[in-house]
C-alpha cells in the first residue's frame, strides 16, 4: 500500500510539473479551477465572461473528505489559476495544493483573512475553522481575494473584475442585510442550532446563535455513543424542539438524537436541511452561494420560531 502510495504520488507530482512547464496556449478566457462550489459561483460573478470555471466539488460532496482523482489532477494543474479554500477544509488534498503551489498559481482564497477575524479549531491545535462562507461579511473579503488573484492572472481584465466584484459585492451586503433581520426575530431563548458537524461557528458569530455540531470542524472526527447521550440530555433540559441535517453529512446521528430524546419522552423535530460545506442543485437558484445562504438563514429562522418569508429573500427558494 505504501508502495502504491508513493507511486500515486509520484506521478501526480510529475504530471503537475510537466504540465505546468509547457507554455499555455493562447486562450479567450481564463482557465481557473476551483475546488468548492462557494469558491466557484463567486469567482464566476466576479471573472465574469472573461473565466471558464470548473468546481471540483459538486453537491452534496464533503470536502473534509475528497480526494482528487487523476483527471482532477491534470485540471488542476492545466488550469491558469486555481483558487482554493484552504484552512485545512480540504484536508486530504492539502499537500498536493501546496506542492503545486510551488510552480504554478494557486491561491488559498480563505487564507487572506486576518487571523483575528478567524475562530480557532478545536478539532487541530493551531489551525483555525474553514467555514467562513457562513458569514456573509467574511465572504465579501474573500471576494476580494478572488478579485485580486484573477487581475494578477489576467491584469488586462481588472477593470472588468473590479467592477463584478462592486456589484457582487452588493448582493452580499444585501444578504447580510435580510440576514440580521430575520434571525433577529428569532426569539433569544430559541437560539440554539444544532447541526450534524460543526460547520456553522462563523454564523453564530455574526447573529447571536449557540451553535452546536454532534461530530467537530471536520466531519472524520466521528461523535461517539457518550457524546450522543449527553447531546440527548441537552435537547430535553433545554427543551429544544429543533435540529437539523446537512446535505453532505449523514443523518445517522442527527437521528439517533431524536430517537434518543423520543425515548425520554421529548418531541424533536427535524427543522430544515442545511447547506453546510456544498451548495444545491446545480442551476438551481440553492445552487449559488446566495442561494445557498439565503436557504439556510430562512429555514433555521423559520423552525426557531421567527419570522421570515417563506421563499426567501428574493422569493426565489425551492417549495
Amino acid at each position: 500500500m505504501r508502495a502504491m502510495t508513493r507511486f500515486f504520488k509520484g506521478l501526480t507530482l510529475a504530471a503537475a510539473a510537466a504540465l505546468f512547464s509547457a507554455p499555455l496556449a493562447a486562450q479567450d478566457r481564463v482557465q481557473v479551477v476551483a475546488t468548492t462550489g462557494m469558491i466557484a459561483d463567486t469567482a464566476r460573478a466576479v471573472g465574469g465572461d472573461l473565466v471558464e470555471l470548473q468546481a471540483l466539488m459538486g453537491p452534496g460532496v464533503d470536502p473534509h473528505a475528497f480526494r482528487q482523482t487523476r483527471t482532477d489532477i491534470v485540471a488542476l494543474a492545466r488550469a491558469d489559476l486555481v483558487l482554493w479554500n484552504g484552512l485545512f477544509l480540504e484536508a486530504q488534498m492539502e499537500d498536493f495544493l501546496l506542492e503545486l503551489g510551488e510552480t504554478g498559481n494557486v491561491v488559498a482564497v480563505t487564507e487572506a483573512l486576518a487571523q483575528d477575524r478567524l475562530l480557532a479549531s478545536e478539532d487541530y491545535e493551531g489551525r483555525f475553522d474553514p467555514h467562513v462562507w457562513m458569514d456573509p461579511a467574511l465572504w465579501a473579503d474573500v471576494t476580494l481575494a478572488i478579485r485580486d488573484a484573477l487581475s494578477v492572472t489576467l491584469p488586462e481584465g481588472a477593470d472588468t473584475f473590479a467592477a463584478n466584484a462592486d456589484a457582487y459585492l452588493q448582493e452580499l451586503a444585501q444578504l447580510a442585510s435580510y440576514s440580521d433581520e430575520v434571525l433577529a426575530s428569532v426569539p433569544q431563548d430559541a437560539r440554539i442550532l444544532l447541526t450534524s458537524h460543526d460547520a456553522f461557528g462563523y454564523f453564530g458569530a455574526a447573529y447571536g446563535f449557540e451553535v452546536v455540531g454532534i461530530q467537530g470542524l471536520s466531519t472524520a472526527s466521528e461523535a461517539g455513543l457518550r457524546r450522543i447521550a449527553d447531546l440527548v440530555d441537552m435537547l430535553v433540559a433545554r427543551d429544544i424542539g429543533a435540529v437539523f441535517v446537512e446535505t453532505s453529512v449523514s443523518d445517522r446521528n442527527i437521528r439517533a438524537l431524536i430517537e434518543g430524546a423520543a425515548a425520554q419522552g421529548h418531541e424533536v423535530i427535524i427543522g430544515g436541511e442545511l447547506f453546510s460545506d456544498a451548495m444545491g442543485e446545480t442551476g438551481s437558484y440553492e445552487g449559488t452561494y446566495i442561494g445557498m445562504i439565503d436557504h439556510n438563514v430562512t429555514t433555521i429562522a423559520r423552525a426557531l420560531g421567527g419570522s421570515a418569508p417563506e421563499r426567501g429573500m428574493n422569493g426565489q427558494l425551492a417549495q
